[in-house]
């Protein structure tokens, strides 16, 4: 688990390279036992769960201003689609103001300094609307999100389930109304 939170930590782009002339090379000492790179890439599976884990010990507090946005997590190209199979049944096919892709959407919840503070992943045809009453649970002050959150439906729901009413935001105004303020 240690290697996988450095390798996210480094500059390296892949986790083949970064194995090969980062932890082979300078990590051997403080990893004895060290897997090869195929080995390792089996194993890296049992890692999620713990990894997740602590994630969650590591979210920020809510400062009273949030954001809350979504990015795409393709898991293959579009034209393998139909090859694809270590995913399948889980993602889906979805659209971003990009294009189309294949996967999952990551939806993340930051505050004002940029700590995490709730997340999820959802398969990619979720609408962004959706996960928002569960991410925005226990948070106070503003929630501030692009166009893709707006709906009349979720400020009624944010209001009765969370004490929070919605008003209007646009993406790129710089005066930007908080999609969601808390009312206690």
């Amino acid at each position: 688990m240690t290697i996988v939170i450095l390798f996210h930590q480094s500059h390296y782009r892949t986790f083949k390279a970064y194995d090969i002339e980062h932890v082979q090379c300078h990590l051997r000492s403080e990893f004895p036992t060290l897997v090869s790179y195929s080995r390792f890439v089996e194993l890296m599976p049992t890692v999620l769960v713990p990894l997740v884990a602590y994630l969650h010990t590591q979210l920020g507090q809510c400062s009273g201003i949030s954001f809350i946005d979504s990015t795409s997590l393709a898991v293959c190209h579009n034209a393998r689609i139909h090859q694809h199979r270590v995913f399948a049944g889980r993602a889906a096919r979805g659209k971003t103001s990009v294009g189309w892709f294949y996967g999952f959407k990551l939806h993340l919840v930051v505050n004002d300094q940029g700590e995490l503070l709730a997340f999820c992943l959802t398969p990619g045809n979720v609408d962004d609307r959706h996960p928002v009453p569960k991410l925005a649970t226990g948070m106070v002050g503003k929630l501030f999100g692009d166009k893709g959150y707006l709906s009349q439906p979720l400020a009624q729901q944010l209001l009765v389930t969370h004490g929070r009413t919605a008003s209007h935001h646009e993406a790129a105004q710089k005066d930007a109304q908080p999609l969601a303020r808390v009312v206690r």
